[in-house]
């Protein structure tokens, strides 16, 4: 991208648009809406359902691990970063719409849910790794913090109002529209309005959002495969952003779990009903979004590691009242209060990275930002699933996130924020 794009207020708002448009698929499908239906109606019961959907989670997080890297250098090297991106948003897209139409009770509904889940869920997170590689692009550094924060905060604010308008039409007793609730289709359904949000508003960006200017458009497997075990050779040239990715190799799988087991901890534990439960993520999506988007300002003003640690820091202490919520009351506060602190963690990692990213190896290195929250991701749901299951009880599962935050933390106080950014100019050219 040129030098025009870099604080452009047309495409700083696409590119936010698109957080507000695959938002729906973590909010709708990940947490709060097709996950409880999955472990309330596919599978066998809750507990087996927990269990199955952390495995699913897990596969998710191994293939993105492994591939993000080497797709993130096939972009870089090829000029593919765009093609890449629309092509994971449209599987993602498609695989979502499918998942409308696997019915319970058909034959063998569990592991075709779970597959077609898997490969939504992949395509997904490929997108995020193409898209996050342009923010130091569409970025100046004195304004890269908040401009994350946008993105963030839109993207709770999309997820918000695909939540309620799921809450309106789709999952109530006479759903509008004349949509059937024979074997819960219109909470399946919600799967249609994910894939129709997300193709809608991720247009503009996908448009506007060019590759670097020389780009060859050929996919040049050999020499990305070369590029990316002599990137491996030199990381100690970015000695602080190994620390972040592997700091953040920890803490990410805290928020992941968060993610993938807050509607099921709240029906399993609490006994929400499905209603509940959205107009639970609502509130949550309210103050995940201003959060994230206040923190932004925070991020430019003291860094993004500092904001990282005051967001881990925060969440330890709220995920061990969650723990130990004695009623729904209880834990209703407890939600809201992890909304706050989500948001600016993610928000404040991405522009954290984005100032640690030498310019010839932003896709590339985005790549390794995503082998950094994936590769060890399983762990979190793995853990939480091993749990729950070895005391039956979702209170022991959830309790093991705690260990997460508290040594990804440890290991991000070791960074050196401004030797990184140093590091990045010198190989990179001027931020």
């Amino acid at each position: 991208m040129t030098q025009r794009t870099v604080d452009n207020p047309k495409i700083i708002a696409s590119w936010s648009l698109y957080d507000w448009a695959n938002s729906a698929f973590t909010t709708l499908v990940v947490t709060f809406i097709y996950s409880i239906y999955f472990s309330k109606a596919i599978a066998p019961d809750e507990i087996s359902g927990t269990v199955l959907w952390s495995r699913a989670v897990s596969a998710s997080a191994i293939a993105i691990a492994v591939l993000a890297p080497i797709a993130g250098a096939i972009a870089d090297r090829g000029g593919l970063r765009r093609r890449f991106l629309v092509t994971s948003t449209a599987i993602c897209i498609a695989a979502t719409a499918a998942l409308a139409f696997v019915e319970p009770g058909q034959a063998n509904s569990v592991i075709l849910a779970l597959i077609i889940f898997v490969v939504a869920n992949v395509a997904f997170e490929m997108g995020i790794v193409f898209y996050n590689s342009y923010l130091p692009d569409i970025a100046s550094p004195p304004k890269i913090g908040r401009v994350s924060g946008y993105g963030w905060g839109l993207g709770y604010l999309g997820g918000l109002l695909c939540l309620v308008l799921a809450l309106v039409v789709f999952v109530r007793d006479e759903p509008l529209f004349g949509i059937s609730t024979v074997d819960g289709f219109n909470v399946r359904a919600t799967n249609l309005l994910v894939a129709g949000w997300f193709a809608l508003f991720s247009i503009p960006f996908l448009i506007l959002g060019k590759d670097a200017p020389g780009a060859t458009g050929k996919i040049r497997i050999g020499e990305a495969f070369g590029e990316l075990r002599e990137s491996f050779r030199q990381i100690r040239r970015y000695k602080q952003m190994v620390r972040f990715l592997i700091a953040r190799l920890i803490y990410n799988d805290g928020l992941v779990t968060i993610f993938a087991f807050g509607g099921i901890y709240a029906a399993g534990t609490f006994g929400m009903e499905l209603e509940e439960i959205l107009f639970f993520g609502i509130m949550i999506n309210v103050t995940a979004g201003l959060g994230a988007f206040l923190f932004g300002f925070v991020d430019d003003k003291l860094g993004g590691k500092q904001t990282v640690l005051i967001s881990i820091a925060a969440l330890s202490v709220i995920t061990a009242a969650a723990v130990f919520a004695p009623n729904k009351t209880w834990f209703w506060i407890v939600g809201l209060l992890i909304g706050i602190f989500v948001g600016p963690s993610q928000s404040a990692s991405r522009s954290l990275m984005g100032r640690f990213v030498p310019r010839k190896h932003q896709t590339e290195f985005f790549g390794f930002f995503a082998f950094s929250g994936k590769f060890t991701a399983f762990l979190g749901p793995l853990f939480l699933g091993a749990a729950t299951q070895l005391f039956n009880n979702q209170r022991a599962g959830i309790a093991t996130v705690l260990l997460f935050f508290i040594v990804g933390g440890v290991l991000l106080m070791r960074v050196d924020e401004e030797e990184g950014i140093r590091a990045a100019v010198g190989d990179g050219g001027e931020r």
